[in-house]
């Protein structure tokens, strides 16, 4: 059916010729994020794993009410189970549809409709839910959680395995399981007896030793999967068994693709017995192994090709991350060649999402410290001539600090104070006589971290200790 598809050797980022890129802190006090969505308009809708989808509008501020507050459906158990997906129906504006896919307290992950409150945009009904699908799961983990509809308005859903070590009942090749596959379904059209139906397209839809819903198999642990809107294209990233992640990538419109586990883990045989002819398989685009370079690597998150417009030089970028390494990753083409790199890591961050908004602006965020990144072009951030200046003191500080401007006053238009979890703890957007004064009375002793913007949306970064 497929081919073996080029492979992606690994290029540590230390490289003269990696893409360089920063994050900065959009927004805080979102707590273990696992997804990140937008609804055609400019805001961002947060999954909380514990059954919270929260609202960040586009200066980055966190709405008090939550948009959807499902805790009591949602698994407390705090590991892999929990709220994981969330998709927005292509006609959200006009139905105010919206679907997620958790996993309850009876171990099953269940795929549900709910609707839009008919009042206020920032709130939904919690008691509009609909359930589509209830699939029982044999384990806590491998559980997969992604949702995305793909450009024939189908909603695709991605299941792990199952989680048993190496997958030891075969799920993900077996086609009368839904464990370790994709599924698509048509959400509009519901038919015998359930609340969605078959699209006539999917692969198996005449096999009668086959789920009708499966769409892809072979997958252990999908921890996200996109679409490229400029391609047609779907992303999808599998967590590796033992040594290896892997990066698929396969024309969003085919179906019946197999992406080989547990025959396989990336491209390295795994477990052989009862597997059909490799030639029947999709292997990587691209992996990486734990250990081939830099820090250990453990589990990848997928994310997104950049589509947006305000960095020109990330136009293409595939980028995903490590939960382990903290490492981001990416994935450039250059003349029909692909090339893999890693930054540095950004410590402490275990991250779990990508999130794309609705200019196509790329944002992350992990499990642990409640704050989302905006993923930016390094050489767009500072210009050393024109803040380079800029200085503190007293530094360590008692009780006000004073911001030195020098001549830069009038460029100035905005200082945040972060503390070293991102959570913003002060910010000033008045100036006087080159300077600017900042109580510190009521801060913890520690480390905190200033943000100083100017008009021309450059940034500088300084340090200072309060004691």
């Amino acid at each position: 059916m497929k081919k073996i598809l080029l492979l992606i050797g690994l290029v540590v980022s230390a490289s003269s010729v990696a893409q360089k890129i920063e994050l900065e802190l959009f927004a805080t006090g979102v707590s273990n994020v696992v997804n990140i969505k937008n609804a055609g308009d400019s805001r961002l809708f947060v999954l909380d794993r514990d059954g919270l989808i929260e609202i960040v509008n586009e200066n980055g501020v966190v709405n008090e009410q939550s948009f959807l507050n499902i805790q009591n459906r949602v698994s407390d158990a705090k590991d892999e189970r929990g709220l994981l997906g969330l998709a927005f129906h292509p006609n959200y504006t006009s139905n105010g549809y919206f679907y997620v896919n958790y996993v309850n307290n009876d171990l099953e992950t269940i795929i549900s409709r709910f609707n839009r409150n008919d009042s206020n945009i920032d709130l939904a009904d919690e008691d509009s839910e609909l359930i589509l699908m209830t699939i029982k799961q044999p384990d806590p983990f491998h559980n997969g959680g992604e949702l995305a509809f793909d450009s024939n308005g189908f909603l695709i859903i991605a299941l792990g395995d199952g989680g048993l070590s190496g997958d030891r009942d075969n799920n993900s090749q077996n086609l009368e399981t839904f464990l370790g596959k994709l599924l698509r379904i048509d959400v509009d059209n519901p038919e015998n007896g359930k609340n969605y139906g078959i699209p006539n397209s999917n692969p198996y839809i005449d096999n009668p030793n086959a789920l009708n819903e499966i769409w892809a198999s072979g997958l252990r642990n999908p921890w996200k999967f996109s679409i490229d809107k400029t391609t047609n294209e779907l992303w999808l990233t599998d967590v590796g068994e033992q040594l290896f992640e892997e990066i698929n990538k396969v024309p969003a419109s085919e179906g019946g693709v197999n992406y080989g586990w547990r025959c396989y883990e990336g491209t390295n045989p795994f477990n052989l017995s009862d597997c059909p002819n490799a030639n029947t398989m999709t292997f990587p685009f691209a992996e990486y192994s734990h250990n081939n370079s830099g820090r250990f690597k453990c589990s990848i998150t997928g994310g997104f090709r950049y589509r947006g417009t305000a960095q020109s030089s990330l136009e293409g970028i595939y980028f995903f991350a490590d939960y382990c390494s903290s490492e981001i990753g990416m994935l450039k083409e250059n003349d029909g060649s692909w090339t893999m790199t890693f930054t540095e890591p950004f410590n402490d961050n275990n991250w779990t999402t990508f999130g794309e908004d609705v200019n196509g602006e790329l944002y992350i965020a992990d499990i642990t410290s409640g704050s989302i990144y905006k993923i930016k072009d390094a050489t767009l951030g500072i210009d050393e001539t024109a803040l380079s200046h800029i200085k503190l003191y007293p530094n360590p500080v008692h009780d006000e600090l004073t911001i030195d401007f020098g001549t830069s006053s009038s460029q100035v238009s905005e200082v945040s104070v972060y503390n070293i979890q991102g959570q913003r703890m002060k910010t000033s957007i008045s100036f006087e006589n080159n300077s600017s004064k900042i109580s510190t009375k009521n801060l913890a002793k520690g480390m905190y971290i200033m943000q100083i913007h100017n008009e021309n949306g450059q940034k500088i970064t300084r340090k200072f200790v309060k004691n």
